[in-house]
């Protein structure tokens, strides 16, 4: 629990800047430290490689995940609004969800050297809003990565 409350603290820190710009919130809840970045500093619509601007923020997120949680586990999560793929080649939301999130992965294993068995993938498509697709702003807060930092350790 230690460990996750100073990555809490120092995450909210590094990344202060990020969430005073509305663009990611970090929180607690049953599953661990929950990192929420909205899709638009991430992808562009319909897509799935990250904006080079994307990635420092990322970069933060990896430093402290490999500090004081670097042995608890960590699942990327991808999300969509409602609407239906139209002009991309998905077959369907929860295809660009995981493929999100597995750009997410390959970032912080690939470049930033978190270890693979630390790092899970995961695509919800549109079936976890966390606001009503009836609106802009709730579609904008529904697209996102939830980074989940859990209180379970890996394994060795």
């Amino acid at each position: 629990k230690g460990a996750l409350e100073a990555a809490k603290i120092e995450l909210e820190k590094q990344l202060r800047s990020e969430m005073d710009q509305g663009n990611l919130t970090v929180g607690s809840n049953e599953r661990g430290l929950v990192v929420t970045v909205l899709n638009r500093i991430l992808f562009a619509p319909g897509l799935a490689e990250l904006k080079d601007s994307s990635k420092a923020t990322l970069g933060k997120v990896a430093d402290v995940l490999k500090q004081p949680t670097g042995s608890h586990m960590v699942y990327i999560e991808g999300h969509t609004d409602s609407d239906p793929i139209q002009k991309s080649s998905w077959k369907s939301n929860w295809e660009l969800s995981a493929a999100r999130a597995l750009e997410v992965v390959h970032f912080l294993v690939d470049e930033k050297g978190l270890t693979p068995q630390q790092v899970a993938a995961s695509g919800y498509g549109e079936f976890q809003p966390v606001e009503s697709n009836a609106t802009a702003d709730g579609k904008m807060k529904n697209r996102r990565v939830e980074i989940v930092i859990s209180p379970r350790k890996l394994v060795a």
